[in-house]
């Protein structure tokens, strides 16, 4: 049995709860998770003391897997947060690495790039986000624009001095951060390193960053890797574990052959790149149709991107196009923020076929879409193959998957934004629209289930689901 132990980002749905589910597919696969409560939240940080005791506590692992903002800052929304110094913060990840160095496992670790929203919602942000967030973004992308194209600097700041000095000094911490991770490389400590850019454009001080990054550790000739994306990355390291020396080949089918090259909301590289990179992080092989193991169905957009939370909602399924035959699974990012309906009333329409249909997601970017669907894919596949597939938890994975992306990211999700800001009141008076989803949902899967739905952290976009086998 392969084991597994995974730090997440924090303890949303996403990052907690589907880690479980994928690995529930896999009766040799046994994937270690610290409480949840201690994990970092909307408002909370992570009880990093606990989460070393429980890493202490371990038997003998395969790999570990760590979100090193959990482990640095308290989580991924702390990081952009916490006031903690770099000393502090240093000091915080030594005693880590000491933990860290007798476990004797294979380490893939990865730590953000702090984002720039476009934007001026504090949610995620230091308050002064709003009003000056959007500020800040014109600031970062004419900043780094000027100095990547050799242009006289005109960017005309309109940012307070006391904010913008604040800002630029949290940003310099967490690179300094970053970069002493490279050193962990270099002694030994990790085995792979992911750098994550999550939100992001063509220019901006997160993008410069990252190519300083990318430039410091490929002059040292260090494995570490830039990727655009966040959410998704523990997920596609997971898949890494699961998959090293499986020798799995996999095709790229894309529903828009001659749009792959376009460039999805919120990144910065093509549908393409963004596929190719997450096949090249998972450490799976990339074939011919005819040669492939498994297809990877990529819904991609033949225009330009939707996104379902603007309201620009994009169902632009090719009519020509049918499912595969031989297994597939199915990455749906016609639309940011859920699935294209039209492709979801499609597949649901018949009755799935245990073996050929492997798995499915429409979840936030491209990227995370991409990742998270790829790792339940191989988990599924290797399972099936070496017989050790739990059927009822891919099931129940897969009911999960389509009432979120489908019938509440794409539907549901529109009424409770609706009625902020009481979205937990909202959803209840909401439940009833889920119940058509279910019908439809549960004869596709021939499988039997009743649902919970809550929002943990008060807002639209995290939905915890949860299943009960009938």
């Amino acid at each position: 049995m392969k084991k597994i132990a995974l730090i997440p980002i924090d303890n949303r749905p996403i990052c907690y709860t589907l880690i479980e589910q994928i690995s529930a597919i896999n009766e040799d696969l046994k994937v270690y998770l610290p409480e949840r409560k201690d994990l970092g939240g909307l408002y909370d940080m992570a009880n990093v003391s606990a989460i070393l005791e429980w890493l202490k506590a371990l038997p003998k692992m395969d790999y570990v897997i760590i979100s090193l903002d959990t482990i640095a800052y308290g989580g991924l929304v702390a990081s952009r947060r916490i006031p903690d110094s770099f000393d502090t913060i240093k000091t915080r990840l030594e005693a880590f690495k000491e933990v860290l160095k007798p476990l004797g496992a294979k380490v893939f670790a990865f730590s953000s790039i702090m984002r720039i929203s476009n934007n001026n919602i504090n949610e995620e942000e230091k308050e002064y986000w709003n009003p000056w967030g959007k500020r800040i973004f014109e600031y970062s992308y004419h900043q780094h624009k000027s100095r990547a194209l050799r242009q006289i600097n005109c960017v005309i700041n309109t940012v307070p001095d006391d904010i913008l000095e604040d800002y630029l000094n949290t940003r310099k911490r967490n690179f300094e951060i970053n970069r002493m991770y490279l050193d962990w490389l270099t002694e030994g400590i990790l085995n792979t390193l992911v750098y994550s850019k999550d939100d992001t454009g063509e220019y901006g001080l997160n993008v410069e960053e990252a190519q300083k990054l990318e430039a410091e550790a490929s002059s040292k000739k260090l494995n570490a890797i830039i990727k655009t994306g966040a959410d998704e990355i523990p997920l596609t390291l997971l898949a890494r574990a699961i998959a090293e020396n499986e020798n799995v080949n996999i095709k790229p089918l894309f529903v828009f052959e001659n749009s792959k090259g376009l460039i999805s909301k919120y990144e910065d590289i093509s549908v393409e790149n963004c596929v190719q990179s997450q096949l090249s992080l998972a450490g799976v092989g990339v074939s011919s149709l005819k040669n492939a193991e498994i297809t990877m169905v990529i819904n991609n957009f033949a225009t330009e991107q939707g996104d379902l939370v603007l309201g620009d909602v994009v169902n632009s399924l090719s009519r020509d196009f049918e499912l595969p035959k031989t297994p597939y699974f199915i990455a749906d990012i016609n639309n940011a923020n859920g699935s294209d309906s039209e492709l979801a009333r499609k597949i649901t329409n018949q009755k799935m076929e245990i073996g050929t249909m492997l798995g499915y997601s429409a979840y936030n970017t491209s990227a995370n879409t991409i990742g998270s669907s790829l790792c339940i894919a191989l988990n599924s596949a290797l399972a099936l193959k070496k017989g050790v597939f739990n059927e009822a938890a891919f099931k129940k994975l897969m009911a999960v998957r389509f009432l979120d992306d489908w019938a509440y990211q794409a539907n549901v999700r529109k009424a409770v934004r609706a009625g902020a800001p009481d979205f937990k009141q909202a959803l209840d008076e909401h439940i009833a629209d889920f119940h058509g989803f279910e019908e439809k949902i549960s004869e596709y899967l021939d499988y039997e289930f009743e649902c919970k739905y809550s929002l943990p952290w008060n807002r639209s976009f995290e939905i915890e689901i949860e299943i009960f086998e009938k």
